[in-house]
C-alpha cells in the first residue's frame, strides 16, 4: 500500500497483514516519521475489517536498531521549552505541547497497537534494540530468529524504559527478570530472551515469517473476529483486575453478546460438523467495560 515512507504493508487472501518496518539502509532505526506512520496504521488500515491480524518484522538483516539518534537538536523530537507537571500532561494530554511536545512517542506507537483488537504477532528477524524491543512489548506474541538480539539498553544512553514498557515487560516476565534485563542494559540472544519467556519460539531465519505466518492463520480462520477481539480485551484487562468479580462482570456482558451474535454460528456449525459461517466485526465489538 502507498502512502508510507517507512513502513510496507500487505495483506493476504486469509486477513494476514504483514507490516515490515522499511528503512533498510538504517537498520530500520526508528524515527518522527516511523513513529506517526506505525500509529496511523494500527489507528486505520489494521483496523480494516479486512484484516483478521498483523505479523510486524523488519526488512534487510534488522528488526530495529532502536530510535535514530542522527537528528537534530532533541533526538526524540520533544519540546525543551515547556516543564510539564503530571497534572499538565494528565488534564492537556491530547492538546499542544503535550501531544506533540511532551508524549513519549513510541508509547503512542504501542497504545495503539494494544488497542487493536486483533491478534499482532512480531517476527524478530534482527537486531531489536530500545523502542525496537518495547514496540514488540505491546503486541500479542513475540516470534525471534536464530539472528535475533534484544536489548532493553536505556541505561546506556541515561534514559528510562518508554513505549509503556514497564506495564508490559513485568506482566511478560516477571519484575524480577524484567528489572534485571532494564538494570543491566545488555543485548540478549535469542536462546537468553526464550528462556527468559520474552519470545514464544526461536526459529531458523527462513523459516522465522512461515511460522509466524502459520500461527496467524491458525487464529483467524474459522473464528470469529468478535470472540477474538473480546477475548484480547478480556484477558489484558482482568489480568490486572483487583478481584474476579471484575472478570465475571464483563465476562457476562461479552458472553450474552457472543450468544445472541457469531455464537448462534458457532454452535450451529459445531452441531452440523461444517465450518462456521462467522459474519460479526472487530469494528463492532460490543461494550461490556
Amino acid at each position: 500500500m502507498s502512502g508510507y515512507e517507512t513502513l510496507t504493508w500487505e495483506v493476504d487472501g486469509d486477513g494476514i497483514a504483514t507490516l515490515t518496518l522499511n528503512r533498510p539502509d538504517a537498520l530500520n532505526a526508528f524515527d518522527l516519521t516511523m513513529a506517526r506512520e506505525l500509529e496511523r496504521c494500527f489507528l486505520t488500515d489494521a483496523r480494516d475489517d479486512d484484516v483478521r491480524a498483523v505479523v510486524v518484522t523488519g526488512s534487510g538483516r534488522a528488526f530495529c536498531a532502536g530510535m535514530d539518534l542522527s537528528a537534530e537538536g532533541n533526538v526524540f523530537g520533544l519540546d525543551e521549552s515547556v516543564r510539564p507537571t503530571p497534572e499538565d500532561l494528565r488534564a492537556h494530554l491530547a492538546e499542544a505541547p503535550y501531544h506533540d511536545g511532551v508524549r513519549d512517542t513510541g508509547g503512542r506507537v504501542t497504545l495503539a497497537i494494544h488497542a487493536l483488537p486483533k491478534p499482532v504477532i512480531a517476527a524478530v528477524n534482527g537486531p531489536a534494540v530500545g523502542i525496537g524491543a518495547t514496540m514488540t512489548l505491546a503486541m500479542d506474541l513475540r516470534l525471534a530468529s536464530t539472528r535475533a538480539r534484544i536489548g532493553f539498553v536505556f541505561g546506556r544512553l541515561g534514559i528510562v524504559p518508554e513505549a509503556a514498557s514497564s506495564w508490559f515487560l513485568p506482566r511478560i516476565v516477571g519484575i524480577q527478570q524484567a528489572l534485571e534485563w532494564v538494570y543491566s542494559a545488555e543485548v540478549l540472544d535469542a536462546e537468553t530472551a526464550l528462556a527468559g519467556r520474552l519470545v514464544r519460539s526461536v526459529h531458523e531465519p527462513d523459516d522465522l515469517l512461515p511460522a509466524a505466518y502459520d500461527l496467524a492463520r491458525s487464529f483467524v480462520v474459522d473464528r470469529s473476529p468478535v470472540a477474538l477481539g473480546l477475548a484480547k480485551r478480556l484477558l489484558y484487562r482482568n489480568g490486572a483486575a483487583a478481584d474476579p468479580l471484575e472478570a465475571h462482570l464483563s465476562d457476562s456482558l461479552a458472553m450474552f453478546y457472543t450468544s445472541i451474535g457469531d455464537g448462534l454460528e458457532g454452535v450451529a456449525a459445531f452441531r452440523e460438523k461444517r465450518a462456521p459461517r462467522f459474519t460479526g466485526r472487530a469494528s463492532e465489538l460490543p461494550t461490556i467495560f
